[in-house]
């Protein structure tokens, strides 16, 4: 899939984004689909990841810091997922990256994205959150 974020930008503490990845070139309903940030000098984490299908029937993985501030969603019918991040902080200043892992068989999602790199990723969106 190539994917393309877009929704980054410059928000005052305490403020909301949404992020959106727009996918294409191949059937992403099939896929785990997450979102990455990772700042100057730190290695990238993963921040929130959504299983293949479709609501409700889709798992969600958040990183802690990020748990009941962020929210990850799909919809496979525009080849979107969104990242609605709210209560933002200076700390969730970095670049965005939107990711998707191959789909495995057999394996728990969280495993999925916990322990197997994506198979593409996108080339980022910047978010700045002013203290």
């Amino acid at each position: 899939a190539h994917l393309v974020e877009a929704g980054g930008g410059l928000v005052q503490t305490g403020g909301s984004l949404r992020l959106s990845c727009t996918a294409s070139g191949s059937r992403i309903s099939i896929n785990p689909l997450g979102w990455y940030r990772q700042g100057q000098g730190k290695e990238r984490e993963l921040v929130a990841a959504i299983s293949a299908g479709a609501s409700p029937f889709v798992s969600r993985y958040y990183e802690d810091s990020v748990k009941g501030r962020f929210t990850i969603s799909r919809d496979n019918a525009k080849a979107m997922v969104y990242l609605d991040m709210d209560t933002l902080k200076p700390e969730d200043s970095d670049m965005y990256y939107c990711a998707a892992w191959h789909f495995v068989a057999d394996q728990p999602f969280t495993q999925t994205v916990t322990t197997m790199a994506p198979y593409s990723w996108g080339e980022g969106t910047r978010v700045t959150v002013s203290s």
